[in-house]
């Protein structure tokens, strides 16, 4: 049963949230049908991406087993058959698009393109340069359009840009951790070979410059600030850029064989900032 619910990933969860922005930026927040509809599209992408990181310890195992850090996963180290990882999948496909059909067909149809995707990912995407981190940031995007589905409201061209630029950035980080942290081992992930650190390090310059100047241009955008009713959206910039910069921070870190990504949710000053964000926005957006 342990090695079950570590195949799951639970802690990977938060990644789900950006299901729930569509039904936070709306102001929709509150003891409605709507929020109980966003309740359970996060649960659905939840069953999903647990069925994807299950799918991928199969596909992975012998590459897990070269890893300092995945030689540890349950597939990987023999703790879980192969044949209950392939079933637990299976089962969580099943009751995830049972459940993503009852909240209506869009969402039903965004939900099965994020599956859809990420097979893409598992088998082929994830060893095409640059192709790979496209991939997981459209990921992000379809869990902002599947949020936005689910409780029938528009997302913004703005939500939609600042998701994509944010999961592309963080991406691009981890494909630059991993040619540090892994010296070079090409068989742990062979598409690394095709990645130069010093692209990589210009890409992460263009594109968290590129987040920051998109999430700066919403917070200042007339539109939204009449939308939310307050003029006050910029104080939210400084939480942002601290964010981008820390993260930089947090990946020049060098000798760790962790995720930076998982190091940033780990990292004190990472976490206290975000906390300041949502709350910061979070009263601008609903207390007047």
């Amino acid at each position: 049963m342990r090695a079950a619910l570590e195949t799951l990933r639970v802690r990977q969860w938060v990644k789900n949230l950006f299901v729930l922005a569509p039904l936070v930026f709306a102001r929709a927040v509150g003891p409605t049908e709507r929020t109980v509809r966003g309740a359970l599209a996060f649960l659905v992408f939840c069953l999903l991406a647990s069925a994807v990181y299950a799918i991928n310890d199969v596909l992975d195992a012998d590459r897990d087993r070269l890893h300092p850090v995945k030689k540890n996963r349950p597939v990987a180290s023999g703790r879980l058959p192969i044949r209950t990882a392939s079933a637990l999948a299976v089962g969580l496909i099943a009751a995830s698009l049972y459940g993503a059909a009852r909240l209506g067909t869009s969402f039903a149809a965004v939900a099965s393109g994020y599956l859809l995707l990420n097979l893409f990912y598992s088998t082929k995407g994830k060893e095409i340069v640059f192709v790979d981190v496209v991939s997981i940031a459209l990921g992000f995007v379809l869990r902002v359009l599947g949020g936005a589905a689910a409780v029938q409201v528009r997302a913004s061209g703005y939500l939609l840009a600042c998701t994509f630029l944010l999961a592309l950035f963080l991406a691009l980080g981890k494909r630059r951790h991993e040619i540090g942290s892994l010296g070079g081992k090409a068989e742990q992930r062979s598409v690394l070979q095709h990645y130069r650190p010093r692209t990589l390090d210009l890409a992460l310059l263009g594109v968290g410059l590129a987040t920051a100047a998109a999430y700066v241009a919403y917070t200042l955008d007339p539109g939204v600030r009449a939308f939310f009713g307050t003029p006050w959206l910029p104080a939210t910039i400084p939480f942002a850029l601290l964010g981008i910069a820390r993260f930089l921070r947090l990946l020049g870190r060098e000798g760790s064989a962790s995720s930076p990504t998982d190091e940033m949710l780990r990292d004190p000053i990472f976490v206290l900032n975000l906390i300041a964000w949502g709350a910061t926005t979070l009263a601008l957006i609903y207390i007047r």
